[in-house]
């Protein structure tokens, strides 16, 4: 079990340990489960476009991203994999072959694709394709999913170009694959890292994140 999914099954316990004393010990209504919203993605607004990036957990992608002027819309989902209707349970056995993922709508008049892809070269482990930080898996794997042949194009470009600079003794372990049916997460993971600011840092901390980027990117890391 990954830090993550044990960070997740905490959390769990927890919520059904306060429904439980709630109702033993008279602390007013029972609170009922929140229902996800409808799991379905919808198109970008007019003017806009779409990017999907993989970079382990999607708490933190999405932490990272909401940060880039420019980058409208941010949804934490799942992508590449081989089954319908993936779940976070069924995505965290690593069996459905799906990635936890990252769909940004952002407005190309504001920020470039090719500054998207900057970003998130330095907001990965580019040289761990097992898994992201202490999470483990294919379903953490690093990926960029890309929607149009251009995107492909300068993908394979950026990754060519780190290779190329022997800035690292490893080649870049980031898949690059064309994007797929777009799976978007459960409610309660969208933007946990506002909704959950301490569980959400305690998470990243933990993982080592920001540690291990600092170790890759010097300065050029940025959180």
């Amino acid at each position: 079990m990954s830090f993550k999914q044990t960070v997740t099954l905490g959390l769990a316990i927890v919520a059904v340990g306060a429904l439980f004393a709630a109702s033993r010990f008279g602390g007013g209504p029972v609170p009922q489960p929140v229902v996800a919203a409808e799991r379905v993605a919808t198109a970008p607004a007019e003017g806009h476009e779409v990017a999907t990036f993989g970079s382990g957990c999607f708490w933190c992608t999405e932490s990272d991203f909401d940060k880039v002027p420019g980058v409208a819309t941010t949804i934490s989902g799942y992508m590449g994999g081989n089954t319908d209707n993936p779940t976070y349970e069924t995505v965290s056995s690593g069996s459905t072959g799906h990635a936890e993922v990252l769909q940004i709508t952002y407005d190309p008049k504001q920020v470039s694709y090719e500054t998207l892809l900057d970003y998130y070269w330095r907001h990965a482990d580019i040289l761990d394709g097992g898994g992201q930080f202490c999470d483990r898996g294919s379903q953490y794997r690093p990926v960029i999913f890309t929607h149009t042949p251009d995107q492909r194009r300068l993908a394979e470009a950026g990754k060519a170009a780190i290779d190329a600079s022997k800035r690292f003794d490893r080649q870049v372990a980031v898949e690059i694959a064309d994007a797929s049916t777009f799976t978007p997460a459960e409610e309660y993971h969208q933007n946990y890292y506002q909704t959950h600011p301490y569980r959400y840092t305690t998470y990243r901390y933990g993982c080592g994140r920001d540690r291990r980027l600092k170790e890759l990117w010097g300065d050029e890391a940025t959180h």
